[in-house]
């Protein structure tokens, strides 16, 4: 053990070093012994450490607090501190009790795994905690910690210990529902609606038993799979409020969420009329057996209607528990008038067989098992009429914000309640079917006197004669009275009890479940003027103004007062609804998100896709104008959502879905050989900060808008301590910012040491795969003179690194110059204490490859939104000089249309062919499309015709249109005095001029100013240098009227030309003309006339 650490001694403890002690602030020394520590020196510790973790919140047990210290994420007690020395000093257990006592986790900076961090904000079950970040629990000590709130790091005592169950219902006292009670009850209640009393029998009557049989499982495998569904995206993380509308946003996005739940809202609301006309339908009824209609039967439906919604409407403003107390009693009705309907078909009754009731009876089973459709009835319609009584199942995940624990609650309630109603409807179509014939006339003396030898029907056995019913006519029996089951049942007027209960109680689950998922679809804020409707009121938070909404359109469809009308409108837009949430689940389990993980477990995604396609198939089945009026209108809804991109993120399946399919392309694409014809320039724009160089932004972004890629890097120098964080967070609102304005682009910020290396970094590291960058473009350096000559040295490398990382190299100069965040800083200076501040983004100015002011970087920092740039030029929010007033007007040009004019190729050498291809694709734009290409070539005098000739047959093959091609002969001539004059003085300062000096001073100059030109290097480039004050004149004289210039940008090798010289060549070829581009390819061919 002669390599363990040595222990401090065992009555010491250690402390930090004043900052005033020469040794590293890293040391720990030993200080007095703990007993013997005064108490003004313990509280002196206790308060030092209790301000460097204020934001933690820690608290100590008074009996501890005077031992507790430092060492940068932990607060121990004396006994910790030794203990953690391996075990070579040891303790009495009181001495170290109170460590040892406290629970793991709670004694540390670094926080235990707590439900509470990962709450939302406006969690309902509980208040967020936020953890300690990254930067308290790494920074350095001598940083200011802690800066963003204040994480849970403090030992609960016993009186604080609550669920947070608990502290929600103390503060709000609100209502919270079981399964049983929220869902299971719920659902059999909407499930068990108008159908199974008055169409059931009906259902019997046109498709008979066994196609009856058909539609009900064939609904049940529709609402089973879609209960699934249900479940599967339920369970899949807290479920709030909304229902169906709040399953499908979170898991298929706003787009889908927004036009679903629209629909959904409306389907429930006029679900409220359809269940309350079946209601008035039993009323009339029952006031028209005893002559005592008020008017006539469809305005008494109407009357009776409107008074009955007034009634729910009065229970569900009461609130959610008066409601679910209605519910309950309900229920007990209904369940008790179907036990009655079951006792009653096992008991004959003489006086109900010439109403066609005779019991059980196989003859009557046999003739009603096959289908007897009437009146144009078929099985698609039948079926049509008979599935709104399935769609009840979502009647419980309606109301999700008031259940109690909806992850568990709606898959057990959901599915059980699918099963106990599914059974209970195919046991009331045997029964129907076995006990009552499809015709009576109701007349007793129908009985049969004689011989039954020439019976056919199952009545004639049984002693009547129903035949005159096939003559039309008759008002009993399973196709003529809706009221069948009453005269069935034991004691009649329970059915109609029951009647009332299930059409009342559907009726009110809709009339509560529509306001629910318009409440929280307006609360998400994706249709603009909708969110007076999300106010809650009580301490349920009901949605009253969306309860009124719901009254005003189920009164509006109450008035049709007839429900085989209604009934098919509401079956499509339940079942788009149904059909969306089970493609959520097959949506979610394709994009296979790590999110994507729900507790139960019994779904498959074809499955869900195969419920999602059969919900379609059906929606048309029943009516195929609904439902291409349905997905009109989620279409529309969907578009419009889309088009207005509400300012929501909800981790949808959709964006993992989105993920993976880059992903995947991204990693095919590797796998693929790089073709001609398949070039695009892919550009890394040196911009700085994105919005600061607005022409050179947009003048790239014009020809690689859905072409190529573009990435925006930005290299930061000159901090001593990056600030990671910051320019994190610079890129998010940077990036935001280019997706604002519309520019395809990415934006990455780098630290470095200069700017070459920045750029070595983005060079080698920008893009993925084979989206990455092939062409660098920045700005010239219009102040190359004023600066320091290391910064040129700098410039100069970037782009000899750019080759030879087999990069090509387009820089853009315009004589007034690029950078404008100068204007900005002065503009956030003068507008500081404006109110509309924080509209503002300003840029920070840090010296890149293009800065064209001479004027000192700014340090201000940004604030977000739109910049400078995009406001009205022709109102400056301030006084401008006359430079920088051009300087502006400069940097918009390349936003607008450009006028009639000319692109001016001037294609000097052959560098693959990107001089050539980047006007191309411009004047593809709809802003360039107006210029015409010139091309200019160089050639010899005495063969101008044949060159012209040569190049205009290649951009023929190259099927690039031109307008005219101009062949200079007179490129080589000597250029004028005067300009070589001028030439001369801009080189003057940066010359070596060893001639004039000793070798060995001279090589020393050189070695510290690698930049200075030779005597020999000016000679041996002297022609070269002429070359281009020549090229200058031309540009001049051919092209001082274009609206862009694109050039061959000259060469310089590397090593042997200096960066001072390269820089003057660059320099005097592109000054004083309109916007020039200088563009070198990597010469590899970029066009081909190959198909």
């Amino acid at each position: 053990m002669s390599d363990q650490p040595s222990a401090p001694p065992s009555a010491q403890k250690p402390a930090l070093r004043s900052p005033e002690s020469s040794q590293s602030r890293f040391q720990v020394d030993p200080v007095a012994d703990a007993p013997k520590t005064p108490p003004a020196a313990r509280s002196s510790v206790g308060e030092e450490s209790k301000s460097r973790l204020r934001a933690v919140n820690f608290l100590s047990p008074p009996d501890s607090a005077p031992d507790a210290g430092v060492n940068g994420d932990t607060v121990r007690s004396e006994a910790s501190l030794h203990s953690s020395t391996g075990g070579l000093s040891h303790f009495s257990d009181t001495h170290s009790s109170t460590y040892y006592l406290r629970t793991f986790g709670h004694n540390t900076i670094d926080a235990v795994p707590n439900i509470d961090f990962y709450r939302h904000t406006a969690a309902p079950l509980g208040e967020k905690l936020l953890r300690p970040s990254l930067a308290e629990l790494h920074d350095e000590l001598d940083k200011e910690p802690f800066e963003e709130g204040f994480p849970n790091g403090e030992e609960l005592t016993a009186a604080e210990i609550i669920t947070p169950k608990e502290v929600s219902e103390s503060k709000s006292g609100a209502v919270k529902f079981g399964w049983v009670k929220g869902v299971l009850i719920r659902c059999m209640l909407n499930i068990w609606g108008v159908m199974l009393f008055i169409r059931m029998s009906w259902i019997v009557g046109q498709a008979g038993i066994a196609l009856s049989c058909g539609i009900v499982l064939m609904a049940i495998v529709v609402t089973s799979i879609t209960g699934i569904s249900t479940s599967a995206i339920a369970t899949n993380g807290f479920v709030r409020g909304g229902g169906a509308y709040y399953l499908i946003s979170r898991s298929l996005g706003p787009e889908f969420g927004g036009s679903i739940g629209l629909i959904f809202a409306f389907a429930n609301a006029v679900a409220v009329a359809m269940y309350v006309v079946g209601f008035a339908e039993t009323v009339v009824e029952l006031l028209d057996s005893i002559d005592a209609l008020m008017t006539d039967e469809i305005n008494d439906i109407r009357i009776v209607g409107t008074l009955t919604v007034i009634l729910l409407l009065g229970i569900s403003v009461a609130g959610m528990e008066w409601e679910a107390k209605a519910q309950i009693v309900l229920l007990v009705i209904l369940v008790a008038a179907i036990f009655n309907y079951f006792i009653g078909s096992f008991i004959p009754m003489k006086s109900k067989q010439s109403q066609g009731f005779f019991s059980y009876n196989a003859a009557i089973m046999m003739e009603n098992m096959g289908p007897d459709f009437r009146d144009d009835e078929t099985f698609f319609s039948v079926f049509a009429i008979f599935f709104p009584a399935a769609t009840g199942i979502l009647a419980g995940a309606n109301i999700s914000g008031d259940l109690a624990d909806p992850q568990s609650a709606i898959p057990k309630g959901t599915l059980l309640a699918i099963l106990i109603t599914g059974v209970v409807y195919i046991a009331v179509a045997v029964s129907n079917g076995s006990c009552i014939v499809r015709d009576a006339t109701g007349d007793d003396n129908d009985t049969i006197v004689g011989s039954l030898e020439n019976c056919t029907d199952a009545a004639c056995t049984l002693g009547y004669d129903f035949s005159i019913c096939k003559e039309g006519g008759c008002k009993y029996g399973l196709q003529n009275d809706f009221q069948v089951m009453s005269l069935v049942s034991g004691f009649g007027p329970l059915i109609t009890a029951g009647i009332f209960s299930a059409t009342l109680s559907s009726a009110l689950a809709s009339l509560v479940s529509a306001p629910k998922i318009f409440q929280a679809l307006c609360k998400d804020k994706i249709y603009p003027g909708m969110h007076v409707f999300a106010k809650g009121y009580g301490k349920n938070k009901e949605p009253l103004r969306a309860y009124v909404l719901t009254f005003i359109i189920g009164l509006a469809f109450i008035l049709i007062a007839e429900l085989n009308i209604i009934a098919p409108i509401i079956s499509n837009f339940f079942l788009a609804s149904y059909a969306l949430i089970n493609f959520s689940v097959f949506h979610a389990s394709l994009a296979n998100s790590p999110g994507w993980r729900p507790s139960f477990k019994y779904y498959n995604k074809w499955v869900s896709l195969a419920g999602a396609v059969l919900c379609c198939v059906v929606m048309f089945v029943i009516n195929w104008w609904a439902a291409l009026l349905t997905n009109v209108i989620v279409l529309a809804l969907y578009i419009y959502v889309s088009y207005k991109k509400p300012d929501v993120n909800w981790g949808s399946s959709t964006q993992a879905l989105m993920y993976n399919k880059a992903l995947t392309h991204s990693l095919h694409l590797t796998g693929v050989e790089d073709h001609i014809k398949n070039f695009r320039p892919q550009c890394l724009l040196m911009s700085g900060y994105p919005n600061s160089r607005p022409a050179l932004l947009y003048l790239v972004h014009a020809f690689t808008k859905d072409v190529g890629l573009m990435v925006c890097g930005h290299v930061r120098t000159g901090y001593r301590r990056p600030n990671y964080k910051d320019m994190m967070n610079e890129q998010v609102r940077y990036q935001r910012w280019l997706l604002k304005t519309r520019i395809k682009a990415f934006y990455t910020p780098v630290f470095a040491d200069d700017l070459r290396q920045g750029a070595q970094y983005l060079l080698q590291t920008a893009g993925l795969g084979r989206l990455k960058p092939n062409t660098l473009v920045f700005g010239f350096k219009n102040n190359w003179r004023d600066g320091e000559m290391k910064d040129v040295e700098t410039y100069i490398n970037t782009i000899h690194d750019s080759f030879d990382l087999q990069f090509g190299v387009v820089l853009l100069r315009l004589k007034e110059g690029l950078d404008i965040s100068h204007i900005q800083d002065e503009f956030q200076t003068s507008q500081e204490k404006a109110p509309g501040m924080k509209d503002l983004l300003v840029s920070i100015n840090i010296k890149d490859f293009d800065s064209d002011s001479s004027k000192p970087s700014s340090k201000s920092t940004s604030c977000q939104s739109s910049p400078l740039i995009f406001r009205d030029t022709k109102k400056p929010p301030m006084q401008l000089s006359p430079a920088d007033e051009k300087l502006l007007a400069a940097s918009h040009q390349f936003q607008k249309k450009q006028s009639k004019g000319t692109i001016d190729v001037w294609w000097l050498f052959d560098d693959g062919g990107l001089t050539l291809l980047i006007p191309y694709l411009l004047t593809n734009k709809k802003k360039w499309r107006d210029c015409k290409i010139r091309v200019f070539i160089g050639g010899k005098i005495n063969r101008i015709d044949h060159d012209r000739r040569a190049m205009a047959a290649l951009l023929s093959k190259f099927r690039i249109d031109f307008s005219d091609i101009t062949v200079i002969g007179d490129i080589n001539i000597k250029p004028k005095k005067h300009n070589k004059k001028m030439f001369e003085e801009m080189i003057e300062p940066y010359r070596l001029k060893e001639d004039d000096m000793e070798q060995e001073a001279a090589e020393r100059l050189k070695a510290e100013e690698p930049w200075r030109i030779t005597d020999n290097e000016l000679e041996l480039y002297r022609a070269k240098s002429n070359r281009q004050i020549r090229l200058n004149e031309l540009l001049k004289e051919h092209s001082s009227t274009a609206n862009l210039i694109v050039i061959t940008m000259p060469l310089a090798r590397k090593g042997t030309v200096s960066s001072a010289l390269y820089m003057t060549w660059l320099d005097t070829l592109s000054k004083d003309l309109p916007p020039i581009l200088l563009v070198r390819g990597n010469h590899q061919s970029v066009l081909t006339f190959y198909s």
